[in-house]
């Protein structure tokens, strides 16, 4: 049976993320206005940048799908409608909605406006996705929580699109719905506002010896016994695409536009390889070293497999891992000159080895051998935030290509 191309769904935190990420391959973006997201310090949308998101998305036959996914209070639903009529009149192609009386308010406001179900309302069975298909749900945003065969099974048994997490962090609650960040800190992770508390360092303290804190190691480093490793589905696509998903998301919209750009190619390649060629398709090495590349967690397939594994944990540590830094954005290219206009993002120094990353194009590497300002004045490093620089490219290049530089190289300086 031929299957139907998943459509790739990349975050968008910010107007930036968003173009990047219709550059780098995404079909769709999700994204939060700055009300009723999940997504409080998420780099959200104004309502003009919203129409403006709508705007560069559907010019290129792109989607753009807007987080109302909070669990809202009571006072929080008078201006719902009004604000669900403005995402209407922008041309949103959907909503994701967690709460059932947001769901409700959606339907008698904004009829005609797609509904998706987002992973927040925890969908672990057919019954609950053909429930939400009846009351008019287009889509339904799996929980994490879910095997390949329950995704099967769920798929054969109702007819409502399916969406699923591939890539992207992972916590420790049951589908993002966490109560920690709210006792310890007073912000509420159910209406956007997560402190991320599962990812701090532990200790153990008994009642009658307070202020004696006795550490729970796993090794000299502590435990974060609460730390999970980001998912990581690419090695696993064919099954994933063979599952009979329509949607495959990709989470972060608050990590950086080298982290969008990359791994939203890499899926977009992988993606597009697997439909050229199912029968004999093979994930290839590199990318995988494409993911690696980015700002992430070690990784794992979560629940795809079955249950949860205590190796899907990281209990030394609850820091980053990456092998490239994101050095610059190309602004413009000059072919007459072959020089790229280019606006730093990290430090640049004349004679360090760079690799360029591209859109659509191969990439490759070189030596950053002459630089200057944007007088023309030859300068050696580029020390300054966002500042604009001239580079001589070996090759042509595109806009909006990322310049990275490993960073290893950089710890040995």
């Amino acid at each position: 049976m031929k299957r139907k191309k998943p459509e790739l769904l990349a975050p968008a935190g910010n107007m930036e993320k968003l173009k990047m990420a219709f550059l780098y391959g995404a079909d769709a973006v999700y994204l939060g206005g700055e009300a009723y997201g999940l997504r409080a310090q998420g780099g959200n949308f104004s309502r003009e940048e919203l129409a403006e998101a709508a705007r560069f998305a559907h010019e290129r036959g792109r989607r753009i799908y807007v987080t109302v996914n909070v669990y809202p209070h009571n006072e929080e639903f008078s201006a719902l409608p009004a604000y669900l009529r403005y995402l209407q009149s922008i041309g949103a192609d959907a909503i994701l909605v967690s709460d059932l009386g947001v769901f409700s308010a959606a339907r008698e406001a904004v009829p005609d406006l797609p509904v998706h179900i987002s992973t927040q309302a925890n969908t672990v069975n057919y019954a609950a996705a053909e429930a939400w298909a009846r009351l008019g749900a287009e889509r339904v945003v799996l929980a994490r929580e879910l095997s390949v065969d329950e995704i099967r099974e769920i798929r054969a048994r109702c007819g409502v699109e399916l969406e699923m997490f591939v890539h992207g962090a992972m916590c420790v609650s049951y589908s993002g719905r966490c109560l920690m960040s709210n006792y310890f800190t007073g912000r509420d992770a159910n209406r956007g506002d997560c402190a991320q508390a599962c990812r701090w360092k532990y200790a153990l303290m008994e009642e009658t010896r307070p202020g004696q804190y006795f550490p729970v190691e796993e090794d000299g480093r502590g435990t974060y016994i609460f730390n999970s490793k980001d998912l990581c589905l690419l090695p696993y696509l064919a099954e994933v695409v063979e599952s009979g998903v329509d949607s495959l998301k990709i989470e972060g919209r608050m990590k950086s536009v080298h982290y969008v750009a990359s791994v939203t190619k890499a899926y977009r390649m992988a993606l597009d390889a697997y439909f050229d060629a199912p029968e004999t398709f093979a994930v290839a090495p590199a990318w995988l070293e494409e993911l690696d590349k980015v700002s992430h967690r070690a990784y794992t397939d979560g629940f795809f497999h079955g249950g949860a594994q205590a190796s899907a944990q990281i209990y030394g540590s609850s820091s980053y891992t990456q092998t490239s830094d994101f050095v610059g954005l190309v602004l413009d290219y000059d072919a007459a000159s072959g020089f790229a206009l280019v606006e730093q993002r990290n430090h640049m120094r004349v004679g360090e080895e760079i690799e360029i990353f591209q859109p659509k194009g191969e990439g490759w590497r070189q030596t950053l051998a002459e630089m200057t300002d944007e007088d023309g004045a030859a300068i050696e490093a580029a020390p300054h935030p966002q500042q604009h620089v001239h580079i001589r490219m070996e090759r042509p290049i595109e806009q909006f290509a990322i310049l990275r530089r490993d960073t290893v190289s950089i710890k040995g300086e």
